[in-house]
Formats: C-alpha cells, sequence, structure tokens
C-alpha cells in the first residue's frame, strides 16, 4: 500500500476544520443505510502512518491466533498489516463505501483477502464479540459512546488500543506508548468492566 490516508474516522467533532461542517449537538451518528449518493461523515478521513500502525499492532502483541477489528478502518491498512505480517484474522468497519472497496482492493493486493473481511456499517451496532483485539482513531466523545459497547461485547483479556485519544477518566490505560509525537493508549477487558456494563 502507498502513503494515501489510512484511515477515516467515525467522529461527531472535528468535522469543521477539513470544511465537511460541524454536525448540529446532539446529532446520531451516520448510518449506513442513509440513502444519500455518499454518507455523511462525522470526520474527516485522516492519515495513520505505516510507524503508528506497526506500534499499535506491537503494543497490544497482535498474533496468529488473534482476530482484530478496526472500528473506522478507512483504507483497511491495520487490519492488512495484521493479517499479512502477523498472520492474525480481522475485520474493518467503515461508513463510508469508498473506503471499503478500497480496503478490500488493498487487501486482495497484499494476499490476505481470505483472512480479512470489510463492512459498511455503523460502529455502534456492529457486532464486536468476535474480537480479541479491537483498534481505533476517534475522539474522546466517540470513545467514551463507544466504552459501554466494548465492556459488553469483548471477552475478559480483549485488548483495546486508540491512536491519539483515551477512554476518559472512568477507564484509565493500561498502558500509553509515543509514536511520531502520536500517544497510544492500550486498555484490557477485566471482569470488573464487564460486571459495570451490566450494572
Amino acid at each position: 500500500m502507498n502513503d494515501n490516508p489510512s484511515r477515516r474516522k467515525l467522529l461527531l467533532l472535528g468535522a469543521a476544520s477539513a470544511g465537511l461542517g460541524m454536525l448540529p449537538a446532539g446529532a446520531a451518528p451516520a448510518h449506513s443505510d442513509t440513502t444519500a449518493a455518499a454518507p455523511r461523515l462525522d470526520v474527516p478521513y485522516v492519515p495513520t502512518p505505516q510507524q503508528v500502525v506497526d506500534r499499535m499492532l506491537a503494543l497490544a502483541k497482535v498474533g496468529k491466533n488473534d482476530v482484530l477489528y478496526d472500528l473506522g478502518c478507512g483504507d483497511g491498512r491495520i487490519v492488512v498489516t495484521a493479517a499479512k505480517q502477523l498472520g492474525a484474522r480481522g475485520t474493518g468497519i467503515d461508513i463510508d463505501p469508498v473506503r471499503i472497496a478500497e480496503a478490500e482492493d488493498n487487501a486482495r493486493k497484499a494476499g490476505v483477502d481470505k483472512r480479512v473481511s470489510f463492512k459498511v456499517g455503523d460502529l455502534f451496532e456492529a457486532d464486536l464479540s468476535g474480537a480479541s483485539v479491537v483498534t481505533l482513531y476517534l475522539l474522546p466523545t466517540i470513545n467514551t459512546r463507544l466504552r459501554p459497547r466494548l465492556w459488553q461485547q469483548l471477552k475478559v483479556g480483549s485488548r483495546v488500543v486508540s491512536h491519539a485519544f483515551d477512554m476518559g477518566p472512568e477507564w484509565p490505560p493500561k498502558k500509553t506508548a509515543t509514536v511520531e509525537g502520536r500517544t497510544l493508549y492500550y486498555w484490557t477487558i477485566t471482569e470488573a468492566q464487564k460486571k459495570k456494563a451490566k450494572a
């Protein structure tokens, strides 16, 4: 793959800076079943350098027995890298069909299309229960909205890695790392979180 922007994220804030326009306060996340020619993107499609991708996967210790879900997968770089370099299986989810088509093409070119899949979908409706690792690059507002879903659906011991943004004070990271001036955050799902999600 080349150095084209590697990921487009679902976020409710920050869109104005990319000329996409700010959504009204309290606006619902975009859904994949919209009838418009192009989906409404809640955040611009932004690049994740390959060095950051590699460090995210290393931080989560992704291996051949893992199933990685990348939320807001863009061109599929994280999923493809995990499959090609580490032997993992993976699923990428993105609301933009153009990005999903690009990700599928990249997987074919890398020879890992039998190990990965990509879906057009809404992160807040996706079934994440099959993942042992979840990667994401989302703003804090979206991270905190996703947090209960991660606690509910992921198994104890599953790992979560976020590029640039944390999950709020209710879920401090287990580890952090810095690469290319960017902060990465790492968590594992615990029994305590599962209990909180059920409460």
